[in-house]
């Protein structure tokens, strides 16, 4: 398969952040309007600059360079410009259903209050989708508000994400620093959103040991988990043989995770740069594919990571042998376990995804 043929697949990408994936001579229109300082003005120096700031092999530094891209997000007009841009690109390139995750606690420096910073996110969304559909493309979008895990505004934000909820919001997530910062430390959150029937993801098992995977779908009543390739820590092999994955040993953990088929939002590009994995072809995401895991692909932050979702499809078909049936498998178990309602996702599972790849294959 070449690059240029993953482009013209379906996909769906349930793990992006709206304030990582903004388009570089966005962040210095915007920044110049503000007077805040770049460490560069030309547009291919600045993209650049970010994938190598997030390349350090820490998630801490990784997480540092958010203060460029949420320093343009701090008013109305540049959240929906933001969110406009990001449905337009991921249309353009072959998504056709994305949640977009974001803080509303991190934007609200010039005075917007959490539900005008929601309202301006929504409405760049619907104009992105209509900008989308002029350029022939049918993309739909679901929103996941955020917590800051180290920050103690989780109960706000739940309650938050439930007065939206089915309003363009599908659901809610914590995210920032994970070591040090356990799901359990917003329990109160996690319990109220459930007692409201609101779908939750949870990064978990990124910076963390498979026991923060264990905690965020135990304690916290995660439906999916951010990230989570650390549950193959949960893993073992018997010596002698570390290629034979039928002799592995599943922990309690991992056999939860896998037997209830919980999605895993692996983010491969990304988990490199944070050292989680040495490389594509290294990385736990083909060896949790064959062991039965429900992993979907994802891009985490397509300015840092300098990547899309057809980026990531091509490292791992010419870096870890996946062909296309892994990537319709991927990207169905990704459709399936959308938050946006099952006759949403059955539809476009029905009349996108699966005539798209059909296409490919008959072609």
């Amino acid at each position: 398969m070449t690059a240029d043929e993953i482009r013209t697949l379906p996909k769906v990408v349930l793990h992006d952040h709206l304030d990582g994936g903004l388009r570089p001579a966005t962040i210095i229109e915007l920044a110049a309007e503000i007077g805040h300082e770049l460490p560069t003005t030309d547009p291919a120096a600045l993209g650049q600059w970010f994938v190598d700031a997030c390349s350090s092999g820490s998630l801490v530094r990784y997480l540092e360079t958010f203060a460029h891209t949420c320093a343009v997000m701090q008013t109305a007009e540049g959240l929906r410009r933001v969110a406009r841009e990001s449905v337009v690109d991921l249309a353009a390139d072959g998504v056709v259903y994305a949640e977009q995750r974001y803080a509303p606690e991190q934007h609200l420096e010039r005075g917007l209050t959490l539900q005008q910073v929601v309202d301006a996110v929504e409405q760049g969304f619907a104009e992105g989708v209509a900008e989308a559909a002029e350029n022939g493309r049918t993309i739909r979008v679901g929103t996941l508000l955020s917590a800051m895990r180290q920050n103690d505004r989780s109960d706000e934000i739940a309650q938050l994400t439930i007065e939206n909820y089915g309003a363009g919001v599908v659901g809610f997530d914590i995210a920032g620093p994970e070591d040090g910062f356990p799901p359990t430390l917003h329990s109160r959150a996690f319990t109220t959103l459930r007692k409201n029937h609101v779908p939750v993801t949870i990064h978990a098992g990124e910076d963390a040991g498979f026991f923060s995977i264990d905690q965020a779908v135990i304690d916290c009543y995660a439906l999916r988990i951010g990230h989570g390739v650390h549950i193959v820590s949960d893993v073992t092999l018997p010596e002698g043989a570390e290629d034979d994955l039928e002799a592995a040993e599943l922990g309690v953990t991992a056999t939860w995770v896998r037997d209830r088929q919980i999605p895993l939002e692996v983010c491969p590009t990304s988990n490199i740069q944070t050292g989680t994995s040495p490389s594509i072809a290294a990385h736990p995401i083909t060896v949790l594919r064959d062991l039965g895991f429900a992993v979907t692909i994802n891009t985490d932050n397509r300015l840092m990571s300098g990547t899309s979702m057809s980026r990531e499809m091509s490292l791992l078909v010419e870096e870890a042998g996946w062909d296309v049936a892994d990537l319709e498998r991927a990207t169905l178990t990704a459709a399936w376990n959308g938050f946006a309602h099952h006759d949403v996702m059955e539809d476009i599972i029905t009349n996108q995804i699966l005539p798209g790849y059909a296409a490919f294959t008959e072609a």
